[in-house]
């Protein structure tokens, strides 16, 4: 099957399962917190786009596509802006009190014995 082949409904909606698994993968697999802040928002963009190429699929012939997953598409954007500013703001408060970016407990150095 050539690329020439798939119709740009299928092709978005497979660029948008790429980008949700390559989210996915960096969510699950990094500790630092800004990182997976990053993941996610790829995430995001990969569902977004998969639910706007399922719209535009499931649309009549003739039809441009259905105006309210569009409009949902829209809204989960902003909403997802506003996510991630509220992420970075509260990673940043973290990294001022604490001097780390991830969640997980400082590792306390053991004196040496110096015979």
């Amino acid at each position: 099957m050539s690329v020439a082949a798939l119709g740009p409904a299928t092709l978005f909606g497979l660029c948008g399962a790429a980008l949700a698994g390559i989210g996915l993968f960096v969510v699950i697999t990094h500790s630092g917190l800004l990182r997976r802040i990053v993941g996610f928002n790829i995430l995001g963009a990969g569902i977004f786009l998969v639910f706007g190429a399922v719209a535009r699929r499931g649309a009549g012939a003739g039809f441009g596509g259905d105006p309210v997953p569009q409009a949902l598409v829209i809204t989960g954007i902003v909403v997802a802006f506003s996510a991630t500013a509220l992420a970075v703001a509260l990673l940043q408060r973290l990294f001022d009190l604490t001097g780390r970016e991830t969640l997980e407990a400082a590792q306390e150095h053991s004196p040496r014995s110096e015979a």
